[in-house]
């Protein structure tokens, strides 16, 4: 479903070690001189802030940090962070497409942005070879991930919305010359988001044009995946963090689901961070803190928690574009028969899906080793070739 790094790390890892809080602060921090007005007056996708993105690009290539424009779960205006990659050097004539990097589970606060990272660049999966292939990378943190307001943690809509919001920021870029034509790609939660972004795409951003939906181990049935995980090790952090967030969101108390006197090692997990190897260490300790099931009911079988569940797994919608999915086959997070049966289903819509299954894989690694093939796969359908599909006949 989502990605906890208990076992390993993003190839960054080491790099950020001890400097992500300071980075978070001050990241955070800088994008506070926005005013609302001025948020209310831009247009969704436009560019409200923009800056050197540390960490953010290979030598050949250039990073923005960017503040953009979306639209939040009320159709208000909101301010949403992100980086913009580019090759460095001349574009085509035609411009170069774009694919928006939809990012796996970092936290549900503020500071657990990716962009705040000093190596943004590492934890983009595949994020080499679409710029060698002269692609625009749009990295969208979601709203809430460095910004002030409560992240809509697997709330289709709004990620969906601020994926196709960094599309349109990217092509403010000049440098970057982005095309209109984009392919979606996303790991975990980002496998969630890029699914959502399909549905989204023709009607809240028609002027785009979206040639592919590429998913590693997607969040799909989140009532069968927090199901299936809400009493291991990694489904307590997951659990908590989609209580804490649902619960602000939708102003639910959290009492009559958790046991008392959880409340404060509840809060301790909620807000951690999974983005660096002290990220990983602290979440360990919180999650041992948390010895026994905190929770008084199973939130997959008990209201409102069930039918958030229930309205924000993709597939009600018709998908807006081939589908790629690359799911390992040792996941034990997102459960590969639930990934199997979400293909299924989309095949049954006519949707053209191509799923590769990853021996050996785990949660962690699906979206680094499934790139290539994502990669290669989005290539083929920004040059018009037919999208392979392996639905049963």
């Amino acid at each position: 479903m989502l990605d906890v790094r208990f076992g390993c790390l993003l190839w960054a890892a080491l790099a950020i070690l001890w400097n992500v809080s300071a980075a978070s602060t001050a990241g955070t921090v800088t994008l506070g001189d926005v005013s609302k007005s001025e948020i209310r007056n831009a247009k969704p996708g436009q560019i409200l802030r923009v800056w050197p993105q540390s960490g953010g690009a290979q030598s050949n290539a250039k990073a923005y940090r960017i503040l953009y424009r979306s639209t939040g779960l009320d159709g208000e205006p909101i301010a949403v962070s992100g980086a913009i990659l580019f090759p460095d050097g001349k574009a085509p004539r035609e411009g170069r497409p774009v694919v928006a990097w939809a990012h796996p589970t970092t936290g549900v606060v503020n500071r657990c942005a990716p962009t705040l990272l000093p190596d943004l660049y590492g934890t983009i999966a595949g994020v080499g070879e679409m710029l060698d292939r002269g692609y625009v990378v749009a990295a969208t943190d979601y709203p809430g991930l460095g910004t002030p307001e409560t992240h809509p943690y697997l709330i289709g809509v709004s990620e969906g919305r601020s994926v196709l919001d960094s599309v349109r920021a990217a092509r403010q870029l000049p440098d970057a010359k982005a095309q209109r034509r984009f392919a979606v790609w996303g790991h975990s939660q980002g496998g969630h988001a890029a699914l959502f972004t399909g549905e989204l795409a023709a009607e809240y951003a028609p002027e785009l044009e979206l040639v592919g939906v590429a998913a590693a181990a997607p969040a799909t049935y989140l009532e069968l995946l927090f199901d299936a995980d809400h009493t291991t090790a990694s489904g307590k952090t997951l659990t908590a963090m989609a209580l804490l967030s649902w619960s602000k969101l939708f102003d639910i108390p959290l009492d009559s689901i958790l046991k008392p006197g959880t409340r404060p090692a509840f809060e301790q997990l909620a807000r951690d961070c999974i983005q660096s190897i002290r990220d990983l260490l602290k979440l360990s300790q919180d999650t041992n803190r948390l010895r026994t099931n905190f929770l008084a009911e199973n939130p997959t079988k008990t209201e409102p928690w069930a039918g958030i569940m229930t309205r924000n797994s993709p597939g009600k919608a018709t998908a807006g574009a081939p589908v790629f999915i690359a799911q390992g086959t040792a996941d034990q997070i997102v459960r590969p028969p639930i990934t199997r049966k979400f293909a299924n289903h989309l095949c049954l819509q006519g949707t053209r899906v191509h799923m590769i299954w990853l021996e050996g894989v785990s949660h962690d690694n699906a979206g680094y080793d499934g790139a290539p093939a994502a990669v290669r796969w989005m290539a083929d359908r920004f040059a018009g070739r037919p999208a392979p599909s392996n639905c049963a006949k």
